[in-house]
């Protein structure tokens, strides 16, 4: 299933945005995707999948008999969400800390004959445009300006996550640039002190050398 040799398609999606794509797909392969996000952030991905039909030369709707693989890991490399699902779903999960999160996706059937293509099409959406507030008036019962001010609410509150993220991100940048600094500081020191310990030889030995020719 997890075929890591196969090649890997990296994204890195804005916090705010949706993103819509399609890639292909072989038998049992694997393509993972890389989203960076804040902490209790929500994330829903959807996909729907096509098989390429040789005969009619175009994409047509996957059998039923397709499967999909979801595979999630968080920033520490644990797996968060790992589900089998039919050829077209949806998957939900919430990050619990800030950092690049792995969606993996792959086929779990070998029910498609030929060695033909699989086309995945696949839709990420993050913070509070993975809220379907449509289904929140309806269920709440909220008027058009409640709606909005909920809207609202939502998105002030994913720009602060967005914030504390981002002053998490300069902490660390921060934290390897004085490393980095530190370690070409003291490698510059050495390097001098190097070259003045080989200066200091290549006087003793010129002077020992004219010493010996009697020279001086």
């Amino acid at each position: 299933m997890k075929a890591w040799g196969a090649v890997t398609l990296c994204l890195a999606v804005c916090v705010s945005l949706g993103n819509g794509l399609y890639f292909h797909i072989s038998e049992t392969e694997e393509k993972c995707f890389i989203e960076e996000v804040p902490a209790e952030t929500m994330i829903v991905g959807k996909y729907k999948t096509q098989l390429y039909d040789d005969n009619r030369q175009d994409w047509l709707p996957s059998s039923p008999g397709i499967g999909m693989h979801v595979e999630i890991k968080n920033p520490s490399s644990k797996v968060i969400l790992s589900r089998h699902y039919a050829a077209e779903g949806r998957f939900t999960f919430t990050s619990h800390e800030s950092g690049e999160h792995t969606i993996c996706i792959g086929t779990n059937s070998t029910r498609w004959f030929g060695g033909n293509r699989l086309r995945v099409h696949l839709d990420i959406s993050i913070g509070e445009h993975a809220v379907d507030y449509a289904q929140i008036a309806s269920k709440e019962k909220l008027s058009e300006l409640q709606l909005r001010v909920r809207q609202l609410l939502d998105q002030v509150e994913q720009i602060t996550k967005e914030q504390e993220y981002q002053r998490v991100r300069e902490e660390r940048f921060r934290q390897v640039s004085d490393s980095t600094n530190a370690r070409v500081l003291w490698w510059s020191l050495g390097q001098t002190i190097v070259l003045i310990l080989m200066g200091i030889w290549q006087m003793r030995h010129l002077k020992s050398f004219f010493e010996a020719k009697k020279l001086v």
